[in-house]
């Protein structure tokens, strides 16, 4: 018992850690969020809206001929 020595008690390393667990996967998840909405779904919704505004728009067309 003579090699034991005292350790100092790990205190606010769990809350620490789990802050900063926390704040990264928060952070990160809602920048890829902002990501995929604005980069990716709102482009192809707006494709999707003006095709079908095309379409209508050709069909018109062709019932008024």
């Amino acid at each position: 018992m003579a090699g034991v020595t005292a350790m100092k008690p790990v205190t606010g390393m769990l809350r620490r850690g789990l802050v900063l667990d926390l704040s990264t996967a928060l952070g990160l998840g809602v920048s890829c969020g902002y990501f995929w909405w604005y980069g990716y779904h709102l482009p192809r919704v707006r494709g999707r809206d003006n095709f079908y505004t095309r379409l209508e728009a050709q069909r018109a067309e062709e019932l008024s001929s």
